[in-house]
């Protein structure tokens, strides 16, 4: 299969799994991530959607007068996202995945010349086998940061680059009933919604509320998405190869 005809597969990784729900960014997920993406590379055209740079700013940086107003986050997503995109380029690296980095801001989707320029940038990095890592762009932006985790940013992506499929990773196996049993297969989103809470984690801005709202705009779009347990050890390949418990949002299409 020539590499232009691989299907196109977006992988987004919030703050809550890179850090495994703790205080730093953590080596061995990013190892994780970096072995499966390196072999489903082969089947696939990759885009990863990546948060976490103000997580890394705090891992390495000690601001101490430095609070939680967002122009204060906006400072640690600027002191961050270095730290991020080196540990990034050093894991995947090992694979010999090499990367290219793409900041993003809501209002590019609202521009045609900003969106074209978007397609077009992010084909020719797979086109050279390049790993496109995407991050919403803090400095100039607020919206990641007050809510949703880069999940709106991973589903507005997906449908300007008209992925195959978008693979949401989180810290459950998907979205549960009543029973504390995961729901594998969601047609109507509106359905589900009853069954989930507003509350955030510690780490990330979002929550399974800003993962199906990512996966109602994917779904519109007539593209599918999987909301998986990025916490597992081998995520991806399980959810893939149907040996994993995950919610599976289908199109209705």
């Amino acid at each position: 299969m020539d590499k232009q005809d691989k299907p196109k597969l977006l992988l987004k990784i919030g703050t809550a799994t890179l850090t495994k729900g703790k205080d730093k960014i953590s080596r061995a997920k990013l190892e994780d991530i970096a072995i499966q993406v390196a072999e489903l590379r082969l089947e696939y055209d990759i885009i990863l959607v990546c948060s976490g740079a103000i997580a890394a700013a705090k891992q390495f940086i000690q601001l101490e007068k430095i609070g939680s107003q967002l122009k204060e986050k906006q400072a640690l997503a600027a002191i961050g996202q270095p730290f991020l995109m080196r540990l990034l380029q050093e894991s995947f690296r090992d694979q010999g995945i090499p990367v290219g980095q793409c900041l993003l801001s809501y209002s590019d989707f609202d521009n045609e010349t900003s969106k074209e320029n978007i397609v077009n940038t992010i084909n020719v990095l797979l086109k050279n086998g390049i790993l496109p890592i995407i991050n919403e762009n803090d400095t100039t932006a607020t919206e990641e940061i007050k809510f949703g985790d880069n999940d709106k940013l991973s589903a507005l992506t997906a449908v300007l680059l008209q992925i195959d499929l978008l693979i949401l990773a989180t810290n459950t196996y998907g979205v549960y009933d009543d029973n504390k049993e995961t729901i594998s297969i969601i047609e109507d989103i509106n359905l589900v919604r009853k069954y989930i809470n507003s509350s955030f984690s510690n780490q990330g801005t979002g929550g399974m509320e800003s993962k199906l709202i990512a996966a109602e705009i994917a779904q519109k779009s007539n593209i599918e998405s999987w909301i998986v347990n990025g916490h597992e050890n081998n995520f991806l390949l399980d959810a893939l190869n149907n040996i994993s418990t995950y919610s599976k949002i289908v199109t209705t299409g």
